[in-house]
Protein backbone atom coordinates (compact mmCIF):
# COMPACT_ATOMS: atom_id res chain seq x y z
CA UNK A 1 0.00 0.00 0.00
CA UNK A 2 1.34 3.42 -1.02
CA UNK A 3 -0.36 6.58 0.31
CA UNK A 4 -0.81 9.12 -2.48
CA UNK A 5 -1.93 12.74 -2.69
CA UNK A 6 -4.93 14.39 -4.32
CA UNK A 7 -2.75 15.41 -7.28
CA UNK A 8 -1.24 11.92 -7.66
CA UNK A 9 -4.71 10.39 -7.54
CA UNK A 10 -5.92 12.80 -10.22
CA UNK A 11 -2.97 11.90 -12.45
CA UNK A 12 -3.54 8.16 -11.97
CA UNK A 13 -7.24 8.37 -12.80
CA UNK A 14 -6.70 10.33 -16.02
CA UNK A 15 -4.45 7.55 -17.32
CA UNK A 16 -6.26 4.40 -16.17
CA UNK A 17 -8.10 2.26 -18.71
CA UNK A 18 -11.17 0.01 -18.62
CA UNK A 19 -11.88 0.41 -14.90
CA UNK A 20 -14.14 -1.44 -12.52
CA UNK A 21 -15.33 0.74 -9.61
CA UNK A 22 -16.13 -1.30 -6.51
CA UNK A 23 -18.46 -0.02 -3.78
CA UNK A 24 -19.48 -1.73 -0.54
CA UNK A 25 -22.39 -4.07 0.02
CA UNK A 26 -25.54 -2.60 1.61
CA UNK A 27 -24.81 0.54 -0.45
CA UNK A 28 -25.53 3.98 0.99
CA UNK A 29 -25.62 7.48 -0.49
CA UNK A 30 -21.88 8.11 -0.15
CA UNK A 31 -20.62 4.96 -1.86
CA UNK A 32 -23.29 5.21 -4.58
CA UNK A 33 -22.58 8.91 -5.16
CA UNK A 34 -18.85 8.23 -5.17
CA UNK A 35 -19.06 5.31 -7.57
CA UNK A 36 -21.37 6.86 -10.13
CA UNK A 37 -19.77 10.31 -10.01
CA UNK A 38 -16.40 8.67 -10.71
CA UNK A 39 -17.91 6.73 -13.60
CA UNK A 40 -19.26 9.98 -15.08
CA UNK A 41 -15.89 11.68 -14.61
CA UNK A 42 -13.95 8.86 -16.27
CA UNK A 43 -16.35 9.01 -19.21
CA UNK A 44 -15.21 12.60 -19.85
CA UNK A 45 -11.69 11.27 -20.32
CA UNK A 46 -12.83 8.54 -22.70
CA UNK A 47 -12.28 5.83 -20.08
CA UNK A 48 -14.73 2.94 -19.92
CA UNK A 49 -15.87 1.99 -16.44
CA UNK A 50 -18.49 -0.03 -14.56
CA UNK A 51 -19.75 0.25 -10.99
CA UNK A 52 -19.94 -3.10 -9.19
CA UNK A 53 -21.80 -3.78 -5.95
CA UNK A 54 -22.67 -7.03 -4.21
CA UNK A 55 -26.19 -5.76 -3.46
CA UNK A 56 -28.76 -4.01 -5.68
CA UNK A 57 -28.79 -0.21 -5.66
CA UNK A 58 -31.86 0.90 -3.64
CA UNK A 59 -34.64 2.35 -5.78
CA UNK A 60 -34.54 5.75 -4.08
CA UNK A 61 -31.02 6.34 -5.45
CA UNK A 62 -32.11 5.71 -9.03
CA UNK A 63 -31.76 9.38 -9.95
CA UNK A 64 -27.97 9.07 -9.57
CA UNK A 65 -27.59 6.28 -12.10
CA UNK A 66 -26.68 6.90 -15.76
CA UNK A 67 -29.37 6.51 -18.39
CA UNK A 68 -27.27 4.30 -20.66
CA UNK A 69 -26.49 0.67 -19.87
CA UNK A 70 -23.02 -0.12 -18.55
CA UNK A 71 -20.68 -1.80 -21.02
CA UNK A 72 -19.37 -5.31 -20.47
CA UNK A 73 -15.59 -5.56 -20.68
CA UNK A 74 -12.59 -7.06 -18.93
CA UNK A 75 -11.00 -4.52 -16.58
CA UNK A 76 -7.43 -3.30 -16.76
CA UNK A 77 -7.78 -1.23 -13.57
CA UNK A 78 -9.64 -1.91 -10.32
CA UNK A 79 -10.78 1.07 -8.24
CA UNK A 80 -12.70 1.24 -4.97
CA UNK A 81 -14.44 4.17 -3.30
CA UNK A 82 -15.76 4.51 0.25
CA UNK A 83 -14.64 0.97 1.14
CA UNK A 84 -12.44 0.58 4.23
CA UNK A 85 -11.96 -3.19 4.04
CA UNK A 86 -12.09 -5.80 1.26
CA UNK A 87 -14.56 -7.81 3.36
CA UNK A 88 -17.14 -5.10 2.54
CA UNK A 89 -17.06 -6.20 -1.10
CA UNK A 90 -19.21 -9.14 -0.05
CA UNK A 91 -19.23 -11.90 -2.66
CA UNK A 92 -16.99 -9.76 -4.90
CA UNK A 93 -14.13 -10.16 -2.44
CA UNK A 94 -13.15 -13.57 -3.76
CA UNK A 95 -12.67 -12.15 -7.26
CA UNK A 96 -11.00 -8.84 -6.41
CA UNK A 97 -9.11 -9.38 -3.14
CA UNK A 98 -5.54 -8.14 -3.50
CA UNK A 99 -6.25 -6.64 -6.92
CA UNK A 100 -7.41 -3.09 -6.12
CA UNK A 101 -5.12 -0.56 -7.79
CA UNK A 102 -6.52 2.55 -6.06
CA UNK A 103 -8.81 3.18 -3.11
CA UNK A 104 -10.30 6.60 -2.33
CA UNK A 105 -11.81 6.70 1.15
CA UNK A 106 -12.44 8.70 4.30
CA UNK A 107 -12.70 5.98 6.95
CA UNK A 108 -10.15 6.15 9.74
CA UNK A 109 -10.38 2.33 9.91
CA UNK A 110 -9.20 1.79 6.31
CA UNK A 111 -6.75 -1.13 6.49
CA UNK A 112 -4.66 -0.22 3.44
CA UNK A 113 -5.68 -3.13 1.22
CA UNK A 114 -5.17 -1.25 -2.09
CA UNK A 115 -1.90 -0.74 -3.96
CA UNK A 116 -2.51 3.04 -3.82
CA UNK A 117 -4.50 4.73 -1.10
CA UNK A 118 -5.98 8.20 -0.79
CA UNK A 119 -7.73 8.45 2.58
CA UNK A 120 -8.73 11.64 4.38
CA UNK A 121 -10.29 10.68 7.74
CA UNK A 122 -11.17 14.31 8.46
CA UNK A 123 -13.39 14.49 5.36
CA UNK A 124 -17.12 14.10 5.95
CA UNK A 125 -17.58 11.69 3.03
CA UNK A 126 -15.72 9.95 0.24
CA UNK A 127 -17.62 12.30 -2.08
CA UNK A 128 -15.91 15.23 -0.34
CA UNK A 129 -12.50 13.71 -1.10
CA UNK A 130 -13.48 12.99 -4.69
CA UNK A 131 -14.67 16.57 -5.19
CA UNK A 132 -11.09 17.70 -4.56
CA UNK A 133 -9.76 15.02 -6.91
CA UNK A 134 -12.15 16.09 -9.69
CA UNK A 135 -11.07 19.72 -9.34
CA UNK A 136 -7.44 18.62 -9.59
CA UNK A 137 -8.34 16.67 -12.75
CA UNK A 138 -9.91 19.76 -14.31
CA UNK A 139 -13.26 18.00 -14.63
CA UNK A 140 -16.17 19.87 -16.16
CA UNK A 141 -18.91 19.28 -13.60
CA UNK A 142 -22.33 18.30 -14.85
CA UNK A 143 -25.72 17.81 -13.19
CA UNK A 144 -25.27 14.08 -12.55
CA UNK A 145 -21.85 14.54 -10.92
CA UNK A 146 -23.18 17.40 -8.80
CA UNK A 147 -26.19 15.38 -7.59
CA UNK A 148 -23.96 12.38 -6.81
CA UNK A 149 -21.55 14.48 -4.76
CA UNK A 150 -24.28 16.39 -2.92
CA UNK A 151 -26.15 13.18 -2.08
CA UNK A 152 -23.02 11.47 -0.77
CA UNK A 153 -22.05 14.39 1.45
CA UNK A 154 -25.61 15.03 2.67
CA UNK A 155 -26.26 11.41 3.63
CA UNK A 156 -22.93 10.90 5.43
CA UNK A 157 -23.45 14.08 7.48
CA UNK A 158 -27.08 13.36 8.35
CA UNK A 159 -28.16 16.37 6.29
CA UNK A 160 -25.29 18.37 7.86
CA UNK A 161 -26.33 17.62 11.46
CA UNK A 162 -23.33 15.47 12.40
CA UNK A 163 -20.04 16.80 13.79
CA UNK A 164 -18.17 15.63 10.67
CA UNK A 165 -19.79 18.48 8.67
CA UNK A 166 -16.82 20.85 8.78
CA UNK A 167 -16.33 24.32 7.36
CA UNK A 168 -14.74 22.69 4.29
CA UNK A 169 -17.79 20.46 3.91
CA UNK A 170 -20.14 23.45 3.85
CA UNK A 171 -17.83 25.34 1.48
CA UNK A 172 -17.74 22.45 -1.02
CA UNK A 173 -21.53 22.04 -0.90
CA UNK A 174 -22.01 25.75 -1.37
CA UNK A 175 -19.74 25.67 -4.43
CA UNK A 176 -21.79 22.81 -5.89
CA UNK A 177 -25.05 24.63 -5.20
CA UNK A 178 -23.81 27.89 -6.72
CA UNK A 179 -22.65 26.10 -9.86
CA UNK A 180 -25.93 24.16 -10.18
CA UNK A 181 -28.63 26.36 -8.59
CA UNK A 182 -31.51 24.64 -10.40
CA UNK A 183 -31.02 21.21 -8.82
CA UNK A 184 -33.84 20.56 -6.33
CA UNK A 185 -31.67 19.98 -3.28
CA UNK A 186 -34.75 20.24 -1.10
CA UNK A 187 -36.30 17.26 -2.88
CA UNK A 188 -33.08 15.25 -2.48
CA UNK A 189 -33.15 16.03 1.25
CA UNK A 190 -36.81 15.06 1.48
CA UNK A 191 -36.19 11.74 -0.29
CA UNK A 192 -33.12 10.94 1.81
CA UNK A 193 -34.28 12.08 5.25
CA UNK A 194 -38.07 12.43 5.39
CA UNK A 195 -39.81 9.98 3.06
CA UNK A 196 -40.08 6.42 4.39
CA UNK A 197 -41.65 3.31 2.96
CA UNK A 198 -44.50 1.69 4.84
CA UNK A 199 -42.05 -1.05 5.72
CA UNK A 200 -39.63 1.45 7.23
CA UNK A 201 -42.42 3.01 9.27
CA UNK A 202 -43.40 -0.44 10.50
CA UNK A 203 -39.75 -1.19 11.32
CA UNK A 204 -39.40 2.10 13.20
CA UNK A 205 -42.53 1.37 15.24
CA UNK A 206 -41.23 -2.11 16.01
CA UNK A 207 -37.80 -0.75 17.03
CA UNK A 208 -39.23 1.89 19.38
CA UNK A 209 -41.56 -0.63 21.00
CA UNK A 210 -38.79 -3.19 21.58
CA UNK A 211 -35.80 -0.96 22.35
CA UNK A 212 -33.66 -2.23 25.24
CA UNK A 213 -31.86 0.06 27.68
CA UNK A 214 -28.59 -0.94 29.36
CA UNK A 215 -25.86 0.65 31.50
CA UNK A 216 -28.30 2.95 33.27
CA UNK A 217 -29.81 4.08 29.99
CA UNK A 218 -26.51 5.00 28.35
CA UNK A 219 -26.78 2.16 25.81
CA UNK A 220 -29.76 1.25 23.65
CA UNK A 221 -29.97 -1.87 21.56
CA UNK A 222 -32.62 -3.01 19.11
CA UNK A 223 -32.40 -6.15 17.06
CA UNK A 224 -34.50 -8.07 14.57
CA UNK A 225 -34.16 -11.60 13.29
CA UNK A 226 -35.51 -12.67 9.94
CA UNK A 227 -38.30 -14.53 11.73
CA UNK A 228 -39.34 -11.42 13.68
CA UNK A 229 -39.34 -9.31 10.52
CA UNK A 230 -41.50 -11.87 8.73
CA UNK A 231 -43.88 -12.04 11.69
CA UNK A 232 -44.40 -8.26 11.63
CA UNK A 233 -44.32 -7.89 7.84
CA UNK A 234 -41.04 -5.96 7.83
CA UNK A 235 -38.42 -6.45 5.12
CA UNK A 236 -34.99 -6.58 6.80
CA UNK A 237 -33.84 -3.99 4.26
CA UNK A 238 -36.35 -1.58 5.78
CA UNK A 239 -34.09 -1.51 8.85
CA UNK A 240 -31.57 0.44 6.77
CA UNK A 241 -31.72 4.16 7.42
CA UNK A 242 -32.98 3.71 10.98
CA UNK A 243 -29.58 3.25 12.60
CA UNK A 244 -29.69 6.56 14.50
CA UNK A 245 -33.03 5.87 16.13
CA UNK A 246 -31.34 4.50 19.23
CA UNK A 247 -29.74 7.87 19.96
CA UNK A 248 -33.05 9.67 20.31
CA UNK A 249 -33.80 8.84 23.97
CA UNK A 250 -32.38 11.31 26.45
CA UNK A 251 -29.12 10.25 28.12
CA UNK A 252 -28.09 7.66 25.51
CA UNK A 253 -24.41 7.61 24.58
CA UNK A 254 -24.29 4.60 22.24
CA UNK A 255 -27.12 3.27 20.07
CA UNK A 256 -26.83 -0.24 18.61
CA UNK A 257 -29.00 -1.53 15.78
CA UNK A 258 -28.73 -5.19 14.78
CA UNK A 259 -30.39 -7.09 11.98
CA UNK A 260 -29.96 -10.68 10.90
CA UNK A 261 -28.39 -11.18 7.47
CA UNK A 262 -28.24 -14.98 7.52
CA UNK A 263 -28.89 -17.53 10.23
CA UNK A 264 -26.46 -16.77 13.01
CA UNK A 265 -24.89 -13.73 11.28
CA UNK A 266 -25.90 -10.27 12.43
CA UNK A 267 -25.10 -6.92 10.85
CA UNK A 268 -24.37 -4.38 13.58
CA UNK A 269 -24.55 -0.58 13.31
CA UNK A 270 -23.28 1.56 16.19
CA UNK A 271 -23.81 5.29 16.65
CA UNK A 272 -22.23 7.58 19.22
CA UNK A 273 -24.02 10.61 20.61
CA UNK A 274 -20.98 12.41 22.01
CA UNK A 275 -17.45 11.18 22.71
CA UNK A 276 -17.47 7.37 22.53
CA UNK A 277 -15.31 6.07 19.65
CA UNK A 278 -17.55 3.38 18.17
CA UNK A 279 -15.07 2.80 15.34
CA UNK A 280 -12.56 1.45 17.87
CA UNK A 281 -15.26 -0.75 19.43
CA UNK A 282 -16.29 -2.16 16.05
CA UNK A 283 -12.65 -2.68 15.04
CA UNK A 284 -12.23 -4.86 18.14
CA UNK A 285 -15.08 -6.97 16.72
CA UNK A 286 -13.64 -7.16 13.20
CA UNK A 287 -15.39 -4.11 11.73
CA UNK A 288 -14.74 -0.39 11.66
CA UNK A 289 -15.99 2.92 10.33
CA UNK A 290 -16.11 6.43 11.72
CA UNK A 291 -15.58 7.65 15.26
CA UNK A 292 -19.31 8.27 15.70
CA UNK A 293 -20.76 5.84 13.15
CA UNK A 294 -19.38 2.36 12.62
CA UNK A 295 -20.38 -1.23 12.05
CA UNK A 296 -19.35 -4.86 12.23
CA UNK A 297 -20.67 -8.39 11.82
CA UNK A 298 -21.23 -10.68 14.80
CA UNK A 299 -22.00 -14.40 14.62
CA UNK A 300 -23.69 -16.64 17.17
CA UNK A 301 -27.04 -16.94 18.89
CA UNK A 302 -29.14 -13.91 19.77
CA UNK A 303 -28.04 -14.07 23.41
CA UNK A 304 -24.38 -14.45 22.43
CA UNK A 305 -24.67 -11.51 20.04
CA UNK A 306 -26.23 -9.31 22.72
CA UNK A 307 -23.61 -10.27 25.35
CA UNK A 308 -20.74 -9.67 22.94
CA UNK A 309 -21.93 -6.21 21.93
CA UNK A 310 -22.88 -5.02 25.39
CA UNK A 311 -19.58 -6.22 26.87
CA UNK A 312 -17.60 -4.37 24.18
CA UNK A 313 -19.48 -1.10 24.72
CA UNK A 314 -19.69 -1.30 28.51
CA UNK A 315 -15.91 -1.82 28.67
CA UNK A 316 -15.48 1.60 27.09
CA UNK A 317 -18.19 3.34 29.13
Amino acid sequence: MTPISIEETAAFLTQCKDAYILIHRSPDGDCIGSGYSLQAVLKQFGIRSRVLCDDPIPHRFGYLLPDEEEEDFEPQCILSVDVADEALFGSLQERFAGKVDLCVDHHVSNNGYAARLLVEPEASAACEVLYKVYRAMGVKMNKQIAMCLYTGIATDTGCFKYSNASADTHLIVSEIMREFPHIRYDLINREMFTVKTRGQLAAETFMLRNMEYHADGRITIVWATKAICEQHGVDVKDMEGLTSLGLQPEGVEVGITVRERENGEFKVSMRSARDVNVSAICQSLGGGGHVKAAGCTVSGTIDEMRRTLLAAVEAVL
